[in-house]
Formats: C-alpha cells, structure tokens, sequence
C-alpha cells in the first residue's frame, strides 16, 4: 500500500506542478537531482548525509553539521530537501557540499539515490520517516540516527493499524529524542536504541544570538521609545488581533511587523489595517532612514531580519497559532523576553514549557490578549520576570549536539 500511495503522490505532484509553482518548484528539483549527485559526487569521499524536510528542520540539524565539519572535516556533507521552503532559502549554504532536492520514496529512486551517494553515515531530522530510503540504508548497514524526533501516542507507528509501517522506525541505528514520552513510545514497541537529548534547535538560536546584528533601521524607527513589540512570522488572524490592541490608546509602544508572508497583497492589507497609525516599510527605510522619523509601525518586507530584530523587543508574538501551528518561539525567548502565541500549540514541545515557567502566553482571543497586554504593561516587575524565564529555558534546553556528538562513531 505504502508504495503504491507514493506512485500516486509523484503523479500528484508531476499534475499539480502544472499549475503551481511551488510545486512546480519541487517537481523540477527533484528530477535535477539526480543530475547534480552525478555531477559533484566524489565516488573516494566519505559523505554523511543530513536530510531535513524544510527551513525548520535544517536549522535543527545546522548545528550537527557545522560541528562535524569543524571536528571531522574528512567527510563531505551531502544536504537535501523536501520541500521548496527549504531548498530555496538554503541552496547555497555553504556548509555543505552538495545540496539537492530528495526525490519521492519510491524503490527505485530510492535505490539510484543510494548507489550515487553510497553515504557513510545517515541524519534523518525529526520527523523523516522514509520508507524505502530506511530500509535501503538498514540493508547496506549504514548508521543512520533520527535527531531532535519527538513522537506523539496518536502517531500511526503506535497504532494497531499502522504496525506494518512502523517497522520502519527499526532502520534508524540510533533516535535522539526531544523528551521522555518520546522514548517511552518507542519502547512500547520494542525499541530501545533511543537518548533523551533534547532539540537542537535551542543549540541554533544561541548561536544566532550570539551572531545577531544591529540594525540601524529599527535603532531609528524605536527612538525613546520604552517598549517595543515585534510580532515575527505572523498571519493574517495574528494581525487582526493584535493589530486592533495597537489602534487603541497604547501611546509608549512601538510596533514591528515581520509576517510570514511578504507578498505585497498580505503587506498591503497590514497597511490598511494600520488605521490612523504612521505605519512605513523596512526597505523604504533602508533609502530614506528619515521615513521612520515618527512612525507607529516597521513593517519588515524582507527576509533574514527576524532573529536580529527580536533584540529590540520588550514583548514578542509568535504567529501561526491560529493555523498549522506555531512557529519558532525559542528564537524569540532567547532575547529574554516573554513570547505570546496563538492556541494550535499542543503539539510544540517548547509552547508546553514556556507555558509552565511564565515566559509564554498563550490566547484564544483578542479580548485575551488585550487583557494580559494591559496587565504587563502595568506590571513592568511581572513582564521582566516573564521575559527571564522564557530565557532561562532557551539557555538551560541547550546541549543537544554536543550529547549526540559524543555518542555518534565517525570512525
């Protein structure tokens, strides 16, 4: 069944790619990538390969594979994707050798995938689970480890129905796990190979911390302001909310905007829903700094800026909560300061932990919002307390890589 179900979705994506381009994206690289492994492929290197679905899952294996390069610079590293998310923003990373799309988990892409890598050892990133690719490498005896996995009871691996499938969790040499259900699930079902080591991720985000830079643009538009609020990834039911608090009477606060998605249609819906408020955009800014001489709100219409931005915030907000889910917090908790989300968060590990010691929010509503904003911002004891905590996780979650490092033989 499995196999025919991915006969159907590479037919899918090759109809679809037709009319999306996105998808038409993916189609074209994973039919490329064939050509680019016989292209730079060095048949007498040693490759450890990373594979991450997209842009989050590659920042959680970042850290593994600048710290393999440093200490084991006798393997090359062969870096795929998914989806276009991923491979677009990251295709000319240079801390691999070959980055390329992954093809759809057929037995033959699978087996021709494999015979032009012929990888040493394999890093499958948090929820990668393919079929045929696992069982190819299992056969071929090569240590292959998932790294930041976090499972959940309602997975199909632990399902009656889904026992057939979940043999592929048998391929895996090794799991590094986020957390202690984590483990406890694998071993309901017999498998023991797994380590409690926590996310990577937090690893990351200190690392981008300690690399964020100042930005003059957002150094003018705040001025002496005394607090500042940047909502980073935020969708249009994120905007709505927290859009309408700032059209109120909320004179000492400064606005940034950084959403998802910049596409000039979302920008220009921001813009209307400014109201009376002075509201300019990053990349004007960058040509007239004096534009953002007495605005209310910094929209940012460009990309790479985030992670540096949250360094001026007194508050921050998370987008996504509200859909699919929430995006990164901890690149925003780890600036010290107290993160708001929307309530798709049950799945997120770092949301339940945030909620727990202070420093993450969670609301349903506007009137929730409003609600805690006005309590913060006259209990500035309280808002200081909940930004350190939300830091204190950041720092005290951080140690993945250094745990799997010493665990993993690149001998």
């Amino acid at each position: 069944m499995y196999h025919f179900i991915m006969y159907l979705i590479q037919a899918g994506v090759a109809i679809a790619s037709l009319f999306n381009e996105k998808v038409r994206k993916m189609w074209k690289g994973e039919r490329e990538c064939f050509s680019i492994l016989k292209q730079k492929v060095d048949p007498a290197a040693k490759y450890a390969w990373f594979h991450a679905a997209s842009l989050g899952e590659f920042e959680q294996g970042r850290p593994i594979m600048e710290r393999l390069r440093r200490e084991h610079p006798e393997y090359k590293i062969l870096l795929t994707f998914f989806s276009p998310s991923g491979y677009e923003v990251r295709k000319n990373y240079e801390g691999a050798d070959i980055i390329c799309y992954m093809p759809i988990d057929t037995v033959g892409n699978a087996r021709r995938f494999l015979r032009l890598v012929r990888p040493s050892v394999a890093f499958f990133i948090k929820y990668e689970f393919w079929y045929n690719f696992l069982h190819i490498l299992k056969h071929r005896n090569v240590p292959t480890y998932s790294v930041s996995s976090i499972f959940r009871p309602n997975q199909v691996f632990f399902r009656w129905y889904g026992r057939n499938y979940g043999r592929v969790l048998r391929c895996f040499t090794k799991f590094f796990v986020q957390n202690e259900v984590s483990m406890q699930l694998l071993e309901s079902i017999g498998i023991t190979d797994a380590e409690i080591t926590g996310d990577t991720r937090f690893d990351r985000v200190l690392q981008i911390k300690e690399a964020a830079r100042q930005l003059p643009v957002v150094e003018r538009f705040i001025g002496t302001a005394p607090h500042v609020f940047v909502a980073g990834s935020s969708w249009p039911p994120d905007e709505d909310i927290f859009l309408r608090y700032f059209n109120g009477e909320h004179a000492g606060w400064k606005l940034i905007i950084a959403p998802h998605v910049i596409g000039e249609d979302h920008l220009k819906t921001i813009l209307q829903a400014a109201g009376g408020l002075k509201a300019v955009r990053y990349t004007d800014c960058e040509k007239d700094m004096a534009k953002a001489d007495g605005a209310d709100i910094l929209i940012v219409d460009c990309f790479g800026l985030l992670s540096s931005i949250y360094r001026y915030g007194t508050v921050a907000y998370v987008g996504g909560g509200f859909g699919v889910g929430i995006h990164n917090l901890p690149e925003a908790a780890v600036w010290d300061i107290p993160v708001f989300f929307g309530p798709n968060n049950h799945r997120f590990q770092e949301a339940q932990e945030l909620k727990k010691n202070g420093g993450g929010m969670e609301i349903s509503s506007y009137d929730d919002f409003a609600e805690m904003m006005d309590h913060l911002a006259a209990h500035t004891e309280e808002l200081a307390q909940r930004g350190h905590a939300a830091g204190q996780y950041v720092k005290g979650s951080a140690g993945a890589t250094e745990k799997i490092l010493s665990t993993v033989d690149f001998n």
